[in-house]
């Protein structure tokens, strides 16, 4: 009898830790879609990616993205965010845009965004930018404040997900440093 307990004492713990790993675990993927740069997505979750035509909008229908969050300025080079909203639109995909400027980060964009991406409608969500970089910055405030990751795990992905920009790591430590709990 006493090994019947062993066992089933160890597989409990085996199915408990697989249980609780894919929240921990996630791991960065590397996309090819034709009309998307820098594609990277964190299993079925989320993608972070620079910029996008409005051509990869029926593409990311078929991968299985019920949104596309848009943080590109209207003025960025390239940012056709009407025939965006459009394509998305036609294929069936929520649109949202949040104009995120890099140079003046603004806290309350922060916030909207956090409303958008956890909202079960969006997701899985597609977010975007110029290179990936303010997607990337975005999520990692949101494995923080939403997810309760440590802030070096979710640096870390943000990472992979391609935040490489000083001012945009700067920007979100100061984010983070002003939502501690008890702020």
């Amino acid at each position: 009898m006493r090994p019947a307990i062993a066992t089933a004492t160890a597989l409990a713990a085996v199915v408990l830790q697989l249980s609780a790993s894919p929240a921990f675990a996630q791991t960065v993927q590397k996309e090819t879609l034709e009309g998307v740069t820098n594609f990277a997505r964190v299993e079925t979750t989320i993608a972070c990616a620079g910029a996008t035509t409005p051509k990869a909008m029926a593409g990311l229908k078929q991968m299985g993205y019920a949104s596309i969050i848009n943080l590109r300025l209207a003025t960025e080079p390239g940012a056709d965010i009407e025939a965006s909203t459009a394509a998305a639109r036609g294929a069936g995909l929520r649109y949202i845009h949040l104009p995120f400027d890099a140079q003046a980060p603004d806290p309350m964009l922060v916030d909207n965004f956090l409303t958008a991406v956890t909202n079960t409608v969006n997701q899985p969500a597609f977010v975007h930018c110029a290179s990936g970089n303010r997607a990337a910055a975005l999520w990692m405030i949101k494995r923080v404040v939403v997810d309760k990751w440590d802030v070096e795990k979710a640096r870390e992905e943000a990472t992979a997900l391609g935040m490489t920009s000083p001012a945009m790591k700067n920007f979100v430590q100061s984010y983070l440093d002003a939502h501690k709990p008890g702020r």
